[in-house]
């Protein structure tokens, strides 16, 4: 399971939320996705823990905490849907 952590200060690092989810077990691994045009973190993140119990333990506390000015949003991810951009798969697009 992956854990969704949105509502995040822009400020926030990976070492950020390694110290902070690591108080609920072991973090396997970090994510902070960035903006593609400027570089900049978008106010969200992934996290993935050893077990899903640490995982759970993390969600139950960490999901409406205040963290740096801000209340956090927790839960489990969701799978990503497929946005639409890019190729129009099936569609003929006719462009005069």
């Amino acid at each position: 399971m992956t854990i969704y952590v949105g509502n995040i200060s822009y400020d926030v690092t990976s070492d950020d939320l390694t110290e902070v989810f690591g108080e609920y077990g072991t973090v396997k691994r970090v994510s902070l996705p960035t903006d593609r045009e400027t570089g900049r973190p978008r106010g969200f993140g992934f996290v993935e823990m050893e077990s899903d119990e640490q995982e759970e333990a993390a969600i139950e506390v960490l999901d409406g905490a205040d963290w740096m000015g801000r209340q956090m949003r927790v839960n489990k991810a969701k799978p990503r849907e497929n946005s639409g951009r890019g190729s129009f798969p099936n569609k003929q697009r006719s462009f005069s």
